[in-house]
């Protein structure tokens, strides 16, 4: 360490660390726990909706079908071949070990008539390669397919076209497994920043990021990163930067601060250097597409008041103002971990969410709709239209898939819920 390096500099650089590499890790730790599902260069196929115990991802959708797979591409291209879908939505991101995406190909952007498209290393050459080709920037990839699923009696139609969703590439050149508890985000500082230099030393940083690698150069960042070679007052200014990290990204994806619906940041899905952005997101929505593909609205609290499933309310949608989408739009109830990620909860109806899609969905006679949400039942009379929430503090988070320019833009404003009674009079 250079002789004039003073603790208060040490902290910051630790903190500036952390948030950076986060996404490495988070990513690398989700890779090692879908490895005790399957091995890598492999599609798996998650054939039934998610639910409350799925918890492989943060912030999981009820919407559609997941395929996934992670890809060692240094043996060689991988080749996928997209199913022709017609009117479903398909999609399938391309995403890098800093969770950008790449490419998200299928309904929006390559159609429904599927194809072949090869993705390639961040050194591979293409001589050779026919048809379209994405490049990956990190050996090491993550592809994520979403399926849409209208009601159980459409998922046997969509498991076929799960199946029809291939891939071709070598095998992997290595073991790239390892202990599924290992390399995670609340590791030791020793452990998380070694884990941090090995993956720093595999996927290459991108050149824009030069400054600030050399900010952070002091950590000594390299493979075999040690950590004794810190005094134990140094040791100290590390850990509190790193503790100062966590704090600041606890709320993951919701943010710590804002109420009602918040409208989402410019850039998620593609995040450039806005590093405590992309840490926030890998830790409270891993896997996040751009906003063209899918917008994201959290929320936490409305009028000032936390969100509790103790206190029932009623969102009401009117009739001429409907969710503008081009594709559809759904309603999740999540419980917040400590931590800040988020997972469905156990309920009656074992619904998670809520949409435009929704099987049974009553709308009122004037063709708007109300949807209640809360705890207890709002009687058997508009359970149809229910979203069961956790006995205490809880988020929302509304998808709206291929929305319309006026949602994209902010024209067009979202409808809050408001405290309700279960003797509320629905509007004829």
């Amino acid at each position: 360490m250079p002789e004039d390096m003073t603790t208060l500099d040490l902290r910051s650089i630790a903190r500036e660390a952390y948030i950076y590499t986060l996404p490495l890790v988070a990513m690398e730790s989700f890779r090692r726990r879908r490895m005790a599902l399957g091995p890598m260069n492999d599609m798996m196929h998650a054939r039934k909706l998610l639910h409350f115990k799925s918890r492989l991802i943060t912030a999981p959708n009820n919407d559609t079908l997941y395929s996934n797979a992670w890809l060692d591409l240094r043996r060689g291209p991988a080749v996928v071949s997209l199913p022709e879908t017609g009117e479903r939505y398909f999609s399938l991101a391309v995403m890098d070990m800093w969770t950008d995406n790449l490419a998200i190909l299928g309904t929006r952007t390559t159609g429904s008539s599927g194809g072949r498209f090869t993705i390639i290393g961040p050194d591979a050459p293409t001589e050779g390669i026919e048809g379209p080709i994405v490049r990956s920037t990190t050996p090491i990839c993550w592809i994520l397919a979403r399926i849409l699923v209208s009601g159980p009696e459409d998922l046997a139609a969509a498991r076929k076209v799960q199946d029809a969703l291939t891939l071709d590439m070598p095998p992997p050149p290595n073991d790239l497994g390892g202990d599924p508890a290992g390399g995670t985000r609340s590791a030791p500082w020793q452990d998380y920043f070694a884990q941090a230099a090995d993956l720093l030393a595999l996927h290459r940083p991108p050149a824009t990021d030069t400054g600030l690698l050399s900010r952070i150069a002091p950590l000594g960042l390299v493979h075999g990163f040690d950590p004794s070679h810190f005094s134990p007052r140094e040791a100290e200014e590390i850990a509190a930067g790193v503790a100062e990290a966590r704090r600041s990204i606890e709320g993951g994806m919701i943010m710590s601060e804002g109420d009602g619906w918040l409208q989402p940041k410019t850039g998620l899905g593609f995040y450039n250097q806005d590093y405590q952005f992309r840490a926030s997101v890998a830790v409270g929505g891993l896997g996040a597409l751009t906003l063209e593909e899918a917008t994201y609205f959290p929320a936490y609290s409305f009028g000032g008041t936390a969100l509790d499933g103790r206190r029932p309310m009623r969102w009401h949608i009117p009739a001429d103002r409907p969710i503008p989408v081009n594709g559809f739009w759904s309603l999740s109830m999540y419980e917040p971990t400590e931590d800040g990620e988020l997972y469905f909860i156990d309920n009656p109806l074992s619904r998670y969410a809520i949409g435009d899609r929704t099987p049974g969905l009553q709308r009122n006679a004037d063709g708007s709709l109300d949807i209640w949400i809360g705890h207890d039942s709002p009687g058997p009379d508009r359970e149809s239209n229910w979203l069961p929430a956790p006995a205490g503090r809880y988020t929302l988070l509304l998808r709206a898939y291929l929305a319309k320019s006026e949602l994209l833009e902010k024209r067009y404003a979202i409808p809050e819920p408001q405290p309700a009674t279960l003797e509320e009079e629905t509007p004829k």
